[in-house]
């Protein structure tokens, strides 16, 4: 992808969106055939070793990913709270509520990175932004409503799923620190690391590998899905940030879907359709932003082509 061209970071964002959207229905197909652990693992399994042997394709070898010093804490964190807890708290709340409801849940993902990247790591924005994920969030408020019943009911399993978002809001925050080098070795890493977590965890729980003819679509749908869905999350996070990045991936739901709905005609509810509705108000607030504020920053040295990303065009001397 050209990084130059002026709305090639939302593009990156919206089709990180699609793929991570369409693995959500096309992995639900193997559900009956493995556990959530060893599904989760093998999905992270095909998302690193795919991106780790892409990589070494495209470099003929291994190369530097330019990594400076400083930023391997915030790589390592990024592993340990997205690839670590996040996946192993899902995979325990999933033991206490029902699927549909913690995937509901998982749309609160969104709004926390928002929430972390204006709050705690200074974010620059301004009231469009804020209203545009004001009315993503309401979507998802109004997609978790009929999980309410189980919130009360199952607060530990609901807690355990709420918790896993914010592990995941944090890891797209922290992985903002590192977007600057190469994102198939940033995405290859976290792929890995869940998938020797999750794997490790259903092999101590005397669960094995399946055949090969459920292993192999499963991981092609990981490298796709989770990996190269990671990698242009990465690729939108260097030019939006977390808060526009994870506003624009809100779409990911809707995409999985609709293909569940034309695909394998499942049947939804119309709260799922005025939820799309708030949710469609709040991303095209976020597409038709011009955003423009006077700041400065020190010497900086890029690692990758570079061009003044879509908020922040100006003069460098």
């Amino acid at each position: 992808m050209n990084i130059n061209k002026p709305g090639s970071a939302v593009v990156a964002a919206l089709a990180a969106a699609a793929l991570f959207g369409a693995s959500t229905p096309l992995a639900k197909q193997f559900v009956g055939n493995l556990s959530a652990l060893l599904l989760a693992g093998l999905l992270y399994l095909g998302s690193g070793v795919g991106l780790l042997l892409l990589r070494l394709l495209r470099d003929k070898g291994w190369q530097d990913p330019g990594m400076t010093r400083p930023q391997w804490p915030w790589l390592l964190a990024a592993v340990v709270f997205g690839g670590v807890l996040g996946p192993t708290l899902l995979m325990l709340g999933l033991a206490r509520m029902s699927a549909a409801s913690a995937s509901l849940l998982l749309n609160l993902e969104g709004v926390l990175t928002a929430l972390l990247a204006w709050i705690v790591f200074k974010e620059a924005t301004d009231r469009r932004v804020v209203l545009g994920m004001l009315l993503i969030g309401l979507g998802a408020l109004l997609l978790a409503w009929p999980v309410f019943i189980d919130l009360v009911t199952g607060g530990a399993g609901a807690a355990l799923v709420v918790t896993a978002c914010f592990c995941w809001a944090l890891d797209n925050n922290l992985t903002r620190q590192v977007s600057s080098a190469d994102a198939l070795f940033i995405a290859s890493v976290k792929g890995l690391s869940a998938a020797v977590i999750n794997i490790g965890l259903a092999m101590a729980s005397a669960q094995s590998l399946p055949a090969w003819d459920i292993t192999g679509p499963v991981l092609l749908i990981g490298f796709f899905g989770y990996g190269l869905s990671l990698v242009l999350f990465v690729v939108a996070l260097r030019h939006l940030g977390s808060a526009r990045t994870g506003a624009y991936f809100s779409a990911a739901p809707f995409i999985g879907a609709a293909i569940a709905l034309g695909v394998f005609h499942e049947t939804t509810s119309i709260w799922f359709w005025l939820a799309g509705i708030l949710m469609a108000g709040g991303l095209y607030l976020h597409l038709t932003e011009r955003h423009e504020h006077p700041h400065w920053h020190g010497e900086m040295q890029h690692s990758h082509a570079h061009f003044p990303d879509i908020q922040h065009r100006h003069e460098h001397r």
